[in-house]
């Protein structure tokens, strides 16, 4: 495991470029959002996207959410009417999750056998830049119904995993998960806070 400190605000850019290329291989990343730290995997990849839910002890029943670089890269994962895109761009980026209809091309894995999925566009440029070549999960980092952390040394010692690389800023202001918003139904339904 390599743990590679920067700043939230002005980060080196080697380290995403490292992050992504771990990533890519398959690896499990320990990164900062707008909220609390996620846990990202390439989605495309099953291997790596099931050890987050090892690392995580999260049942394989209790999908994860995508992560994807902007606004418009949700459309590569989820169907998204003109009413959705409104509400979409009214909240994003920021601490929101929201749940559309998928695309064929989110594997089954991810989504738990879903027609769903959770998509989120954070308000940080690190986690962001981390999915600009695929989508990745976003999950709380922390065993699952247990408390969230803050900073990543809480974190792994929680977990008592290794994951490949972690993206260390400190504590995070947020211990606060993403808001989540069910789209997918005639109105919008706030399924977390």
């Amino acid at each position: 495991m390599k743990i590679l400190k920067t700043s939230i605000d002005k980060f080196d850019e080697n380290i995403i470029n490292e992050a992504v290329n771990v990533l890519a291989r398959g690896g499990v990343v320990l990164y900062p959002t707008d909220t609390v730290y996620g846990l990202g995997a390439n989605i495309f990849d099953s291997k790596a996207v099931r050890r987050v839910f090892e690392i995580k002890q999260r049942s394989l029943l209790k999908p994860l959410s995508i992560l994807v670089s902007d606004v418009d890269a949700i459309n590569l994962v989820a169907k998204v009417s003109l009413s959705q895109r409104k509400a979409i761009t009214d909240h994003l980026p920021g601490p929101y999750t929201f749940i559309l209809n998928k695309r064929k091309i989110v594997p089954r894995g991810v989504t738990s056998g879903s027609s769903y999925v959770g998509v989120r566009v954070p308000d940080c440029e690190i986690a962001c830049k981390l999915a600009r070549i695929f989508p990745i999960t976003t999950t709380s980092a922390n065993l699952s119904d247990d408390e969230v952390l803050s900073t990543p040394q809480e974190i792994l010692e929680q977990l008592d995993h290794d994951v490949d690389l972690v993206i260390d800023v400190g504590e995070l202001k947020s211990n606060h998960a993403s808001k989540i918003v069910d789209l997918s139904g005639r109105n919008p339904k706030i399924i977390r806070k």
